[in-house]
């Protein structure tokens, strides 16, 4: 598994490639469906626990509790749900998080349970990220702002 983050699109997929994908069949299909992400969910022996420290983490606040299955709200937008999985190994689901202090919520996170696992810059320096773990081993990036929609 790759821990580069915002940088693997840029490593794997040269933009000569994209530009051969004709999307328009596919976004004209996509344009009539009423569908939106309302929870990006992590597979987990321990729900409960993870929910709590991503909503620490983030400023959100569980929403619902089924014991097996957990919610993370954040007003409004995509939360973030854990479900109960035995056996379950880190690493299925990546978040990329943008933050204006970048430096800031890494050492935040990290002083909440987060570890470091690599810092990475862009070719030229353009913009630089962190890929963090969750308590759980779930790998996830934090980058300053200017990384958003990279």
């Amino acid at each position: 598994m790759s821990d580069t983050g915002f940088g693997s699109l840029q490593a794997t997929a040269p933009r000569r490639c994209l530009a051969r994908l004709d999307l328009s069949e596919a976004a004209a299909t996509l344009a009539g469906m009423d569908l939106s992400i309302v929870n990006v969910t992590v597979n987990t022996d321990r729900p409960r626990e993870l929910a709590q420290w991503w909503a620490e983490a983030l400023g959100g606040e569980i929403t619902t509790d089924w014991g097996e299955y957990v919610m993370v709200g954040f007003g409004s937008g995509t939360g973030l749900a854990f479900q109960y999985v035995e056996g379950t190994e880190p690493g299925r689901v990546h978040l990329d998080l943008a933050a204006d202090d970048a430096d800031k919520e890494v050492g935040r996170l990290i002083e909440a349970g987060a570890s470091r696992v690599a810092d990475h810059e862009a070719p030229g320096g353009s913009f630089r990220w962190t890929v963090l773990a969750d308590p759980d081993g779930n790998r996830f990036c934090v980058a300053g702002a200017a990384a958003e929609g990279h």
